[in-house]
């Protein structure tokens, strides 16, 4: 439901933020089903945006008015204005317009940590990344190329494998018409992959874990399918490790949050990777946007504007 309502105030250590632009995810998507669930209800969603700070509360240092501001990570951005913890913000950096930093916030330090930190990509690493032409996918496409690491991505169209092959990515599957698992085995040899990252869930699980070495890491970061169902832990054959993490526990602190934020825009600034914004919404309508990411009929990031 679009609706106005009461301008909030900056409360003890937060900012008033007037966004200029607000991302669109997954977990937006997951937190209005009820699949992630929600704290109180009525809820604002959403979890990434820019803006301008208006107003800042008492004991707040790390901003002033005017500042340029993003975020990502904290739930209430589907408004025009909002109040939000000053330690959850970074200051954007000349060169990152408003609709930039809400196209990358949440998908870019998702990548960075994925590709860093989860599992130390290099240029050794052989990765099979699912929804590669995805907003999450295009940007590890080029993370990884600069890396130098060869990425294996599957897609679901001719044209998302052409994006994605333009984007970086080494080697593309459509799997509407190929066996990812069985064009993984030619393409490494049989050896596998050292890591998968997966975001698809239901639909490419457990048939993931046949894609890794042994003692290669599964990656399970969203569910656009539906959730992994629960598995025995006798399915990780071949010495397989798996784990569920997440873009808040990689930035719990405002330190991991600056260092993440601050790795991703060295990579901006410097070209290494470019920001696709391909479908932009207003505000109102993000009912369309939801309905479009579901069903797929998006490339690179969707962003509502303000």
């Amino acid at each position: 439901m679009y609706e106005d309502v009461a301008t909030p105030e900056a409360g003890p250590g937060e900012v008033l933020l007037r966004q200029h632009a607000i991302g669109v995810n997954f977990i937006d998507i997951y937190q209005r089903t009820g699949l992630y669930k929600l704290p109180s209800f009525p809820a604002t969603i959403g979890s990434e945006g820019a803006g301008e700070v208006i107003g800042v509360g008492p004991g707040v240092e790390r901003f002033k008015v005017g500042d340029r501001a993003a975020y990502a990570g904290e739930t209430g951005a589907y408004t025009e204005i909002r109040s939000i913890p000053a330690d959850r913000l970074v200051k954007l950096p000349d060169g990152v317009d408003y609709e930039t930093a809400a196209s990358m916030m949440l998908r870019g330090m998702t990548v960075r940590y994925l590709l860093r930190e989860t599992y130390k990509v290099d240029a050794g690493t052989t990765l099979l990344f699912h929804a590669a032409a995805g907003g999450v996918g295009l940007i590890a496409c080029q993370w990884a190329r600069a890396i130098g690491a060869t990425m294996i991505g599957t897609v679901s169209t001719d044209e998302k494998a052409e994006l994605a092959k333009a984007n970086g990515c080494r080697h593309v599957i459509n799997t509407m018409r190929e066996d990812f698992v069985a064009r993984v085995d030619e393409l490494t040899e049989g050896r596998g992959c050292d890591v998968v990252y997966d975001s698809i869930g239901k639909d490419t699980f457990p048939r993931s874990l046949d894609c890794l070495r042994r003692k290669g890491l599964w990656v399970s970061f969203g569910n656009s399918s539906g959730p992994v169902p629960p598995f025995a832990l006798t399915a990780l054959k071949g010495s397989l490790f798996a784990t569920r993490p997440s873009l808040l526990a990689y930035t719990a602190t405002t330190q991991d949050l600056e260092e993440n934020a601050e790795d991703l825009f060295e990579m901006v600034l410097s070209r290494k990777i470019c920001i696709t914004t391909n479908h932009r919404y207003p505000l109102a309508g993000a009912a369309d946007a939801h309905r479009d990411l579901e069903a797929r009929r998006t490339t690179g990031s969707v962003i509502l504007v303000a």
